[in-house]
């Protein structure tokens, strides 16, 4: 099973961001405010809440960015009004050439947007495809984590070949599943807003992130100038919390699903033939059978102690183990994954929780297979 999976920071690196945050928190919180829950409302001077102001602070210091709005609707919304605000209705957009995000494809298609593709695997391809549609690209889309399993551009380069050719037009990032994780975001690369959810960094529910340009930034808060729009003080705080926090939550899962892949490898359960890291949506290890017993190996999976289904991928409220299908993205690449391929999140456990529960199912599977 070959798959390229994102460099993640090591745990070194993610205790450096974790100390970023905390410094640039000493910058603009007092003592007592970071002590306060947060304020509720729409202040005249500033438009919002003034926790989650000194909050989004906070967030554009510690990606390196000019300016940050947190925003309702997860990673959904904080997509939805990026590309609102950066692409405009109607507008083209370039996309990579392989299936797009679910929620993403709904964004897009009631924006009225059409999209144009390019493979972002090759670099050529996509400059040449810049020069093609020069004149029509309005926009370009880029989502981080992979759609395809053979996926393996680079953020960074795919974000340099469309600036050499489109340098004024924006690119948008989708960095779900990577914020705190990868080593740089969109906007760190050159993208003009980079997009995620802080419920997967152990924030709150419904809470996303916009992340960039001052410009851009500002088109996407003017847009959110309502009272019901804003996010409000106390959720602006534990979105900051979350951020602290989820750095080394994430290193940590990330070296635990490598030591997971070795020892699968190494033969430690019966009827896994391989395993192999990627990033399927969250971090994952794809496991695959030597027979279509995935679905069977999902049913059994909750009475063994793992998740039967996401939260919000790593969300704070995920610990066990997630045993899931492959993501709907890899299955519409590879459709006979469905029978032999399962993914696993390891969320808070360690290595040898996830070899003990797959070890539980396979024997259930071997008991039942010999009562027949």
């Amino acid at each position: 099973m070959k798959t390229y999976p994102l460099a993640s920071r090591s745990l070194e690196e993610a205790l450096e961001l974790q100390f970023k945050t905390v410094d640039s928190i000493t910058r603009h919180f007092t003592g007592f405010e970071l002590l306060c829950l947060g304020d509720l409302g729409v202040r005249r001077d500033i438009g919002r809440p003034a926790q989650t102001s000194l909050v989004e602070r906070v967030f554009a210091e510690t990606f390196d960015a000019e300016d940050a709005a947190l925003v309702r609707g997860a990673g959904t919304g904080s997509l939805r009004w990026s590309m609102l605000a950066a692409f405009g209705q109607g507008a083209t957009v370039l996309v990579h050439d392989a299936p797009i995000y679910p929620t993403t494809r709904h964004s897009l298609d009631s924006m009225g947007c059409v999209t144009l593709s390019a493979d972002f695997n090759e670099p050529d391809a996509l400059a040449r495809a810049c020069e093609v549609h020069a004149e029509k690209i309005d926009g370009v889309l880029v989502q981080h984590s992979r759609q395809r399993p053979d996926d393996r551009y680079r953020l960074g380069e795919v974000i340099a070949r469309v600036r050499d050719v489109l340098p004024d037009v924006p690119v948008v990032s989708d960095d779900n599943y990577m914020a705190a994780r990868a080593r740089a975001l969109g906007c760190q690369l050159g993208a003009s807003l980079s997009t995620f959810s802080c419920f997967k960094l152990l924030g709150p529910e419904g809470v996303g992130a916009v992340i960039g340009t001052a410009e851009m930034v500002d088109r996407v808060r003017k847009l959110q100038y309502s009272g019901g729009s804003q996010v409000q003080g106390h959720e602006a705080m534990a979105a900051l919390r979350g951020l602290v926090y989820a750095p080394v939550a994430l290193a940590t899962a990330d070296r635990v699903r490598r030591e997971v892949v070795e020892r699968l490898c190494s033969g430690e359960v019966p009827h896994v033939v391989d395993a192999a890291l990627a990033n399927a949506e969250s971090g994952d290890v794809l496991v695959e059978f030597d027979g279509d017993i995935a679905e069977r190996v999902l049913e059994l999976a909750p009475a063994m102690g793992a998740a039967p289904h996401p939260v919000g991928c790593e969300s704070k409220y995920e610990i066990c183990p997630l045993f899931y299908r492959v993501s709907s993205t890899f299955l519409s690449e590879r459709p006979s994954w469905g029978k032999r391929v399962i993914r696993i999140t390891v969320m808070r456990a360690g290595a040898s929780t996830v070899i003990k529960i797959l070890n539980k199912i396979m024997a259930a599977v071997d008991g039942a297979a010999r009562s027949v």
